[in-house]
């Protein structure tokens, strides 16, 4: 059996919750080398994962290990040269959400990428929730998604910009999981957008709201508000006779036909069982599809040239916006 040789760059809290865990558990991937510029994260991961060379100086990681991926999980607005080095030796790339600070700069990420054949992934973890994989085949089955909400609150209220102190906007550090995952659901290309951005007790953009119509005749919704009461995940697909209301955190339920109960999926059922949040909340099957497309030698799903798409909707829901007509 081929292993993948893996260097990951990056040994912070996200890092370790999710992705790590999520690698050790893929067999065909081997962690041969780990880089962090905090002495004691690294030695504390390479101590958790057994991961024997650690390297403070990524380029030196680059120089001396034999590698064909590279993990670059830091923020967004620190990424892009560290990226662009493994890029141009020619080695396939995971990079978490979002794939830079902006369109352009992850345009420029794919022409590299594209430029030196290299694989690429950004981490949308939502497509690979199996609950919503799961629930998008039961309800495509009738027929094609015609309709569909992506919905994401959160009661985060600061006086200073949020994400980086502000080096990265709201919208395009988190609420990018929700666009992102509304492209997914309507399975097309964007059309028109018609938006709503919004400062709710803030001096920043802090809610994001869009009806977005795309080429397929889809109809997405997007609704986000960061001065909400809680964080509130949830999604709808709607199809003929048929109807999913999903909260990945807890279960999916299908409506059929004007029955009197729905059907329920719990996202622990749908994770084959499993209660490990890095399991049922998809990190793991976007790892191993990375994995996976290396050793079939196909490009992710969710590759920077696709993420270009989601980014670029994001700068719609800016420029569309009613508040700034």
């Amino acid at each position: 059996m081929r292993r993948v040789r893996i260097g990951v760059i990056g040994a912070g809290s996200h890092a370790n919750a999710v992705h790590y865990p999520s690698l050790t558990s893929v067999e065909e991937a081997e962690i041969t080398a780990i880089c962090d510029i905090n002495n004691e994260r690294l030695q504390k991961t390479g101590d958790a994962y057994r991961i024997r060379n650690r390297y403070e100086d990524y380029g030196m990681m680059l120089q001396k290990e034999e590698l064909e991926a590279v993990y670059v999980i830091m923020p967004p607005h620190q990424l892009y040269d560290i990226v662009v080095d493994c890029l141009k030796e020619g080695l396939n790339v995971f990079i978490e959400k979002p794939p830079g600070v902006s369109a352009q700069q992850t345009k420029s990420l794919a022409w590299f990428a594209d430029k030196f054949n290299c694989k690429t992934m950004v981490g949308f973890n939502r497509r690979f929730i199996p609950l919503m994989r799961q629930t998008k085949d039961l309800v495509e089955e009738r027929s094609p998604i015609n309709q569909c909400v992506s919905a994401f609150y959160k009661n985060l209220l600061t006086q200073e910009p949020p994400y980086y102190r502000g080096a990265v906007d709201v919208l395009t550090s988190d609420v990018i999981h929700a666009v992102d995952t509304l492209r997914w659901m309507a399975g097309g290309e964007v059309k028109r957008v018609c938006s709503s951005v919004r400062k709710l007790f803030a001096g920043y953009d802090n809610s994001f709201n869009a009806l977005v119509h795309f080429e397929n005749d889809v109809i997405g919704f997007l609704m986000s508000n960061w001065a909400a009461g809680s964080r509130i995940h949830t999604f709808e697909m709607h199809s003929k006779g048929i109807s999913a209301l999903i909260n990945p955190n807890e279960k999916a339920l299908i409506f059929t036909d004007n029955e009197p109960e729905p059907k329920t999926i719990s996202t622990y059922e749908a994770a084959g069982g499993s209660t490990e949040f890095h399991v049922y909340y998809g990190f793991y099957h976007e790892n191993r599809h990375f994995i996976e497309c290396l050793l079939k030698d196909e490009q992710p799903e969710t590759s920077l040239e696709d993420a270009v798409k989601t980014m670029e909707l994001l700068d719609l829901i800016y420029a569309n916006s009613m508040q700034r007509e």
